[in-house]
């Protein structure tokens, strides 16, 4: 018998850098969400541990091990399996795509054995913890400091990518400012989504400027967003390409996303509902 996973996109609503370790690791504070859209994966019985990668965005995507969906199974052990990975969100898309798809490896392979989730994902991925959780968190230092938020009102959201890769170690490598403010010490208790959007209005991603040195087109994406009616929160999510907007109402994210799609049909546009 089979088992599915579902490894949702991250979305970083806020991502400022405070900060660079003797060792070159970057300290980070950021409020993570994730979304109703994402990558799928099947695990069936086989003799050996196989991949096959398929869906709209498969192409390019490896399948062998330099995947992390492989490097998450033999991680946990897991040696016999025929696992079959949709791909629907880009690569290198600064959505988590790698690591939630590693991450909901990890919670099948135990939903399989029995056993609890194997601890130490860290050590395939900074972001795999927080894909882990696959809620709401705050994620501090170099990723591995979680801390539950309160509950957030849900978002509605488009999510777009122009066709961009963006590797994440280019773009840290371009950033100018290390040492930046955190978020508040607390995060507040909003009581609607349009609270929400407006203090998130004063948060930042500092990895945008850089991702824009390198990839001019991402800012291309964010002018065509923040133009949109509705539209409140623009920004980019972790280090690139993949941008979001904002909305009160999903119907206005759903025309938002149609009046992109119509416009620029090269690029990969979602409506989305976060949180």
């Amino acid at each position: 018998m089979g088992v599915e996973g579902f490894a949702p996109a991250k979305i970083n609503l806020t991502l400022h850098v405070t900060g660079q370790r003797p060792d070159g690791y970057h300290m980070l504070d950021s409020l993570v969400v994730f979304a109703d859209i994402g990558d799928r994966l099947r695990i069936e019985p086989a003799e050996d541990l196989s991949l096959t990668v398929t869906g709209p965005m498969a192409e390019g995507v490896p399948s062998d091990g330099r995947n992390l969906v492989l490097k998450a199974a033999q991680f946990a052990g897991f040696a016999t399996g025929r696992v079959v990975l949709e791909k629907n969100l880009p690569a290198e898309a600064g959505i988590g795509g790698g690591s939630s798809d590693a991450a909901a490896m990890l919670r099948a392979v135990s939903q399989l054995t029995g056993a609890p989730v194997v601890a130490g994902a860290e050590a395939l991925g900074a972001d795999i913890p927080v894909c882990l959780a696959a809620r709401a968190t705050r994620m501090q230092n170099i990723g591995e400091q979680l801390s539950g938020v309160p509950e957030l009102p849900v978002l509605h959201a488009i999510l777009v990518n122009p066709g961009l890769s963006v590797p994440t170690p280019a773009v840290f490598k371009a950033l100018a400012q290390k040492d930046n403010a955190a978020m508040p010490a607390e995060i507040p208790r909003f009581e609607t989504a349009s609270d929400m959007m407006l203090w998130l209005q004063a948060m930042r991603n500092d990895l945008e400027p850089a991702a824009l040195s390198l990839h001019p087109g991402i800012g291309t994406v964010l002018e065509a967003l923040a133009e949109l009616p509705g539209a409140s929160v623009v920004r980019m999510s972790g280090s690139g390409a993949t941008c979001f907007a904002l909305f009160a109402h999903g119907a206005e994210a759903e025309e938002a996303a149609l009046r992109l799609e119509q416009k620029y049909p090269d690029w990969w546009v979602r409506p989305a509902t976060l949180c």
